[in-house]
């Protein structure tokens, strides 16, 4: 016993020197989505910012597919020595409902770095579209409902979920047509091929501004500096649709504790970097508070978030293998 205990007390001893060098080469962070999405734009930023801090170079890998599940799966199995983390956003919360053969649970399967930002959402159409406001399109909508047609980047992502809100606040279900990626759904809405989607604004605000698409309204409680002239869903009476697409950084479970507070303290000096605010006010978002970009409230989020749209879910009876 004293030898196996003094072993025990030896390795405890060494851990934390080890750890005191982290990190010692670089740092993959994975994007569950496709290269050039608001995702990976939110991570590219906060990634070269945390790696002048952290002294190492923070890659980004981009791993897409099944709404996020196939590069979150990919972290959840990685190694826990803080040299792979996660970028993900709100599916993180909406995938324990939507996948009925979810290979990790989310609350089990990572530690938690903390929140990023939160990103709102605007309702998007074709350039020429017959509505001439929120009003009129949700009337349009329903007058058209087997006509029109919604686009979203596939189930679980940020545009399926803002689209299920949208018909499930104007109690009506048009036709959806799903891509592999906010990019190619984004290409055709501006190319007329699809009538209308909703996106996060990291996404669309520069086509907005250049007006090669037709904004509607914000998810947003007051209107966006960065979209001064788009109202708010609420505005038009649709206080349903008021929500945002939040990111978080994650680590596999059982990354030792001194890199998790590592990457934490660096995620929270990278949110404060003047570049990394200046370019999120651009894509009308901004990074959240100090207080919130902590493991504590990282975990409080998700497990919220994890109730919050498990009713609505349910309700609208989109599900996947």
């Amino acid at each position: 016993m004293r030898k196996l205990f003094a072993l025990a007390l030896g390795a405890a001893i060494f851990a934390t020197p080890a750890f005191a060098q982290y990190p010692e080469r670089a740092i993959t962070m994975v994007v569950p989505f496709a290269a050039g999405g608001p995702t990976d734009t939110v991570t590219r930023l906060v990634a070269e910012s945390m790696s002048k801090e952290l002294g190492q170079q923070i890659v980004v890998e981009n791993v897409g597919g099944a709404g996020g599940t196939l590069g979150a799966g990919k972290v959840a199995q990685a190694a826990p020595d803080g040299y792979t983390l996660l970028m993900h956003h709100i599916g993180m919360s909406t995938a324990p409902t939507l996948y009925r053969k979810l290979a990790f649970n989310p609350l089990e399967a990572f530690e938690y770095v903390g929140l990023v930002t939160e990103v709102p959402m605007v309702i998007v159409a074709k350039p020429g579209f017959e509505p001439a406001d929120m009003k009129s399109l949700v009337e349009y909508v329903k007058a058209n409902k087997d006509k029109v047609n919604y686009a979203n980047a596939g189930i679980g992502a940020a545009s399926h979920l803002c689209g299920m809100l949208f018909m499930s606040a104007i109690d009506t279900r048009v036709t959806t047509v799903p891509y592999k990626g906010t990019g190619p759904a984004l290409t055709d809405l501006m190319g007329g091929q699809v009538d209308f989607m909703c996106d996060q604004t990291t996404n669309t605000t520069n086509q907005i501004k250049e007006g090669k698409i037709k904004a509607y309204a914000t998810t947003t409680a007051k209107r966006l500096d960065a979209l001064p002239d788009v109202p708010t869903a609420e505005e038009s009476g649709y206080n349903d649709l008021t929500f945002g697409i939040w990111h978080g950084v994650y680590a596999p479970k059982g990354t030792p504790k001194e890199a998790i507070d590592k990457l934490s303290a660096a995620l929270q000096k990278a949110l404060k970097d003047p570049n990394v605010i200046e370019r999120f006010a651009s894509l009308g978002t901004a990074p959240v508070a100090e207080d919130q970009a902590t493991p504590a409230a990282h975990e409080a989020k998700l497990k919220a978030e994890i109730a919050r749209w498990k009713p609505v879910i349910e309700a609208a009876g989109e599900f996947a293998d």
